[in-house]
């Protein structure tokens, strides 16, 4: 399986972000995570910057479209072969961006994704 990058981790164990890391982590799926505090999930490190983050196949974006704004060129300069736009994240002009770079657009919840063995 492909590194994937939770792009919004949260140390609070309620989040989708944290959850996801941990059943990422349970199926085997090399995660990586960056967000606003430093910390560890499950053994995945928190990273605060990007850039020792490379080599992603999939970012599953758990910022709001405001926030995600500020990190477009972020996510496009990592190259990833899909994003996946967990609820609540939708944003079509991000989606626009993504897919003039050759990037996949999968709207979808990885938690279910990954529950459903669909990831």
């Amino acid at each position: 399986m492909k590194d994937t990058l939770v792009f919004g981790a949260s140390l609070k164990p309620n989040r989708y972000s944290n959850i996801a890391i941990i059943r990422l982590v349970d199926k085997e799926i090399t995660t990586k995570a960056y967000g606003l505090q430093v910390g560890v999930i499950n053994g995945v490190e928190i990273n605060t910057n990007l850039d020792d983050i490379q080599n992603i196949h999939t970012i599953t974006l758990y910022l709001n479209p405001k926030r995600q704004k500020n990190h477009y060129n972020d996510i496009i300069n990592l190259h990833p072969v899909r994003v996946i736009f967990n609820p609540g994240t939708e944003n079509p002009e991000f989606y626009r961006l993504l897919e003039e770079n050759g990037i996949e657009v999968v709207i979808a919840c990885t938690l279910v994704l990954l529950a459903t063995d669909q990831y």
